[in-house]
């Protein structure tokens, strides 16, 4: 289905978030995958003995949490819209630490939103990031999407 003028592709202002909670073995797992052997992320006395006293996530699994919460929002199809979505440019600064078990906020607003001619779709500067609940942020973020119409061919 075409965008019709009443459904943007993205809108400056817009927000999406949701809450997660990494567990342990979550944390270790995805150290695992990503090749990440940092003994922060999977040996329980090796972190206690380090600067944060605990298993900590790696920064690139709230990084790819991040990435994928945009990547899901802005490709859906759930109110009649065909988008794509691609990331162009992200940037993360790593706060604080990220614990097991706590609630740990991600959040992105669309900043501004302007048509690239070149890249056929709508370019989004986001400003986001991820805190633990009542807490300082872990994680700051910014980047660039690019929202196309994915029933119009390129």
């Amino acid at each position: 289905m075409a965008t019709s003028e009443h459904t943007p592709l993205i809108v400056a202002g817009e927000r999406l978030g949701r809450t997660v909670r990494y567990s342990r073995e979550d944390i270790a797992e995805f150290a695992r995958i990503s090749f990440d052997a940092n003994p922060l992320h999977h040996d329980k006395i090796a972190a206690q003995r380090a600067r944060f006293g605990e298993v900590i996530a790696s920064g690139q699994q709230t990084a790819a949490a991040l990435m994928g919460l945009l990547a899901t929002y802005f490709s859906r199809a759930d109110d009649g819209v065909a988008r794509q979505m691609l990331c162009l440019n992200m940037n993360f600064s790593f706060k604080s630490p990220v614990f097991a078990d706590q609630d740990l906020a991600l959040e992105w607003r669309v900043s501004s939103v302007e048509w690239s001619h070149r890249l056929k779709g709508m370019l989004g500067h986001m400003d986001g990031g991820a805190g633990v609940l009542r807490s300082r942020p872990a994680v700051i973020a910014r980047g660039t999407i690019l929202v196309m119409d994915s029933s119009v061919p390129v």
